[in-house]
């Protein structure tokens, strides 16, 4: 073989092993290993606290002052009397959040429906529609939600005291829609944007108008984007305090959750950790078990209203 003769290297004989500690396969492992430690740590750290959160609400209050580092609970320490005490009313001695819950639920889905109805249709107008201003309005809309709300809160305080409507829930309602209508048409009308404009087209040479297109073609694509919303919108709802207190604060029948929690909080010397934490939990289990309730609902609306061939 002359020095000027190269060759290439034989293939890898068959049925022998490759190189087991390739740059690749390294890789492999590592971040196959390395993705799921990384889960791990975020479902503990996301976890942790609602868990000792809700480990307090069921211990003994006793345990809690001798051991309040424990993360798990005997069953002779298991005690659910904190639970009793938030959910039955004042008058029978307790904090009355089952009255607050309903109150915050009422507001909440109400929030949802209203807001949502005037959402969609205003939504897939600028979406769809061309007029004079429509890229203006659209900035408009998001312009509206960056200014803090307590800038409004004096201006609606002194109307609905006028109005003699100040400690309705009609007019938090109305708040809370005023609120939530701007983000969510700039939320869905980028949605809308993406629904190819293909599928409309189609429907209307079928003899769709424009309502029955947007019913029966873009609704159903939207789905996803339309559910996401409204689980923001009652995470805003169910949370919202500043307007709650404003308008709420002088009727105890009306008040929700926020109002609730503030109270226990103002009152931590006389209310014990327990109650506060029972309290926590009951306000945070709605919105859980509302994201797994439609999370299906989610995931089944991204194959909704597909173009079938």
């Amino acid at each position: 073989m002359t020095a000027t003769d190269t060759r290439r290297p034989s293939p890898t004989p068959a049925g022998t092993r490759s190189p087991r500690w390739t740059r690749d396969g390294f890789e492999i492992r590592f971040f196959g290993i390395a993705r799921w430690v990384v889960i791990a740590l975020l479902v503990v750290v996301t976890a942790f606290p609602f868990y000792y959160m809700a480990l307090l609400s069921i211990r003994d209050l006793g345990s809690v002052l001798n051991n309040p580092g424990a993360l798990w609970v005997d069953l002779k320490h298991l005690n659910l009397s904190a639970y009793k005490r938030v959910l039955v009313s004042v008058s029978s001695g307790g904090e009355g959040f089952l009255g607050f819950m309903r109150n915050s639920a009422v507001l909440s889905f109400s929030t949802v429906a209203l807001t949502l109805l005037v959402s969609i249709p205003g939504s897939y107008a600028i979406s769809r529609l061309r007029f004079f201003g429509r890229r203006q309005v659209s900035v408009l809309f998001l312009a509206v939600y960056l200014f803090p709300s307590i800038i409004l809160a004096v201006p609606l305080f002194v109307f609905f005291t006028r109005v003699n409507m100040r400690g309705s829930l009609v007019a938090v309602l109305l708040v809370y829609v005023s609120q939530t209508v701007a983000v969510s048409i700039y939320m869905l009308r980028n949605y809308f944007d993406t629904i190819p404009v293909s599928l409309e087209e189609a429907a209307a040479l079928d003899g769709c108008g424009r309502l029955a297109t947007l019913w029966r073609i873009s609704l159903p694509l939207a789905m996803p984007a339309i559910l996401a919303n409204a689980l923001f919108i009652f995470m805003v709802a169910w949370n919202e305090f500043l307007f709650a207190l404003l308008f709420l604060a002088d009727d105890r029948s009306r008040w929700t959750v926020s109002l609730g929690l503030s109270e226990l909080t103002g009152n931590s010397i006389e209310i014990p950790t327990t109650v506060l934490m029972a309290a926590s939990v009951v306000t945070t289990i709605p919105i859980i078990v509302l994201f797994f309730a439609s999370e299906r609902l989610l995931a089944g609306g991204l194959t909704t209203g597909a173009e079938k061939g």
